[in-house]
């Protein structure tokens, strides 16, 4: 059977050979950069049917297991994995609870005003008339501030954290893998820790907590869900802010429409989660037992690998699903995933996300490519961004204000 190999041409432009497997052969076996065997999901229907499907474990331990019989994939660490993302029932519900209120529609609401804060003050640092890297200046330092906010972690450890964290879910050497997990293990150790002794009225402390009043979390659960928040909370929102500036930047008649009204910013945001989705493929999951998808029989014991990026431009979903549309209007995409493990935090990144192009667009009359500057992606199987996205900007007339 042939083996799709996932290599550095894929990682620049994975959308053609996407098209090409949903045609031909929608689940079939690939081969990822670090040399691990997996099968790819790339339809729409099977994607969504997938995620949702119980017989592919997220269990960590099992996932452990059969990665380290496979070889050639690194392994975070035993301290950091057992989180609610790689957690089936009923582990998953007990975890997901303890953050769960943390992310209501209510309590994300509330946070408005400290987003509006952070983004303002980010723009205010831009020189106008410049030439910058929006990732360095605005799209990364906006998700993490935010989310350092709601869980306490001192501004002055961003950019320690920005780096580890890069690291972690890049193709790094191993020793530069283990380094950067060690760092942010030991770091993340202090700071509850530091949690347990001077409580906050932040997010960690109530997590803490929990942790020590009736034991509902394990000392390494802590752990792993803090780290699961942290990297969550910012390497995705990062790529939905960039991903989605570039796409306008590209389709330069949607940047008028939406410059022309901004009450279509919820809407276009959904729609830039679905043409660029900042998680190109989901995170691993185990055939607990042989699992039927589509027209193909995976025995037990293999890892799939949905790719949300794929089913996000299936054309039997969309309509013209390679363009940019930002009425499309439709939800449905998988950009967030399906199922119980469906991404906590959709509320927070989408309410970032429509304060960020809401403010990009309002004090910038102009945002323009740097011209001459070729754009790399991120080489990364998991996430789907850019390494820097060079633009220039221009003021908006202070008299259209």
């Amino acid at each position: 059977m042939h083996h799709t190999v996932l290599d550095a041409a894929f990682v620049q432009d994975p959308y053609p050979l996407y098209a090409r497997l949903r045609r031909e052969a929608p689940v079939s076996r690939a081969v990822t950069a670090t040399g691990l065997s997996v099968w790819l999901v790339t339809r729409y229907e099977d994607a969504r049917a997938a995620l949702a499907d119980p017989r592919l474990s997220k269990d960590a331990r099992r996932i452990r297991e059969v990665l380290e019989i496979r070889g050639g994939v690194r392994v975070l660490d035993e301290s950091i994995i057992e989180h609610m993302l790689n957690s089936d029932q009923p582990d998953h519900t007990r975890l997901r609870r303890l953050v769960g209120k943390a992310f209501t529609a209510r309590r994300v609401e509330a946070l408005r005003p400290r987003i509006e804060e952070i983004s303002a003050g980010l723009l205010d640092g831009i020189n106008p008339d410049s030439e910058i890297d929006l990732l360095t200046a605005y799209a990364f330092p906006l998700p993490i501030t935010v989310i350092c906010a709601l869980l306490g972690i001192p501004d002055a450890d961003h950019d320690a954290f920005r780096s580890w964290s890069n690291t972690i879910v890049t193709n790094s050497e191993p020793e530069e893998f283990e380094r950067a997990q060690s760092g942010l293990v030991a770091y993340l150790v202090q700071l509850i820790d530091r949690k347990r002794r001077e409580p906050g009225e932040d997010m960690l402390s109530a997590l803490v907590a929990a942790r020590d009043d009736g034991d509902q979390l394990s000392e390494r659960e802590l752990l792993a869900m803090v780290f699961l928040l942290l990297v969550a909370g910012h390497e995705t929102t990062v790529n939905l802010i960039a991903n989605g500036v570039l796409a306008l930047l590209r389709h330069p008649d949607q940047m008028a429409r939406l410059r022309a009204d901004l009450g279509l910013l919820p809407s276009a945001v959904e729609e830039f989660l679905r043409y660029e989705s900042p998680v190109n493929m989901a995170t691993f999951r185990v055939t607990a037992e042989p699992v039927r998808i589509g027209e193909v029989e995976i025995p037990a014991e293999e890892v799939v690998l949905v790719s949300l990026g794929s089913a996000n431009r299936d054309g039997d979903r969309y309509g013209d699903p390679d363009q940019l549309v930002i009425d499309r209007g439709l939800g449905g995409h998988l950009a967030f995933g399906h199922g119980i493990h469906y991404c906590l935090g959709a509320p927070l990144a989408r309410l970032e996300a429509e304060i960020a192009f809401r403010d990009l667009l309002t004090r910038f009359g102009r945002i323009e490519l740097a011209p001459g500057r070729e754009l790399r992606w991120r080489d990364s199987q998991l996430m789907r961004g850019l390494v820097e996205l060079p633009v220039r900007l221009t003021p908006a007339e202070v008299n259209a204000r």
